[in-house]
């Protein structure tokens, strides 16, 4: 199968993992932050992060579907990041994969509320023993996740980001910028 292939078919496998993840908080969501977390969520991306964390797992002998929910966890955490990085102080921007962003269809009150309501589906997912049966094997995956999104990481590459547009980074600090916001 063609790596193309691949990707393609792991996309349709984390789609419905996290068409699951949603309908699992569905009757405890309000609306309309239900509709913008399902907006930003579902319906496009490559999916190259879950894809990443599947194959990974699978050269450590875990089955797939052993793997999934860590992966739908990360697909989570790069949603919030998008919403958050299109709203109007960050990138603002209107269109992501296609559609109009979170905060033009929902108003920024509701992208910012969905993007933090992704941020932390990513940690109920990897702290839910659905996850896996091993408590401390959840809670090193809820740390490596937390460290690698937080201000030593993507967060803090986001805040790089901000301030490089109003000055004029070298190359070592485009570089720093980039491994902490996209490389973590």
């Amino acid at each position: 199968m063609s790596f193309e292939a691949q990707l393609q078919a792991a996309a349709e496998r984390i789609e419905r993992e996290l068409e699951r993840v949603i309908a699992d908080i569905g009757e405890k969501t309000p609306e309309p932050l239900l509709s913008a977390m399902r907006h930003a969520l579902l319906g496009g991306g490559k999916r190259l992060r879950p894809f990443l964390v599947m194959a990974s797992a699978r050269l450590f002998g875990i089955e797939e579907k052993d793997s999934l929910a860590a992966a739908a966890a990360l697909e989570c955490l790069h949603c919030y990041s998008l919403v958050h990085d299109d709203l109007p102080a960050m990138d603002d921007d209107e269109l992501r994969r296609g559609r109009p962003t979170v905060h033009i269809v929902y108003g920024e009150a509701t992208a910012i509320l969905a993007g933090d309501a992704l941020l932390t589906l990513a940690f109920e997912i990897l702290a839910d023993p659905r996850c896996h049966r091993d408590a401390e094997i959840r809670a090193a995956l809820a740390l490596d996740l937390a460290r690698a999104a937080g201000s030593h990481g993507m967060a803090g590459g986001q805040m790089l980001d901000l301030a490089a547009e109003t000055g004029n980074p070298g190359e070592r600090e485009i570089t720093h910028m980039q491994e902490l916001k996209t490389g973590r």
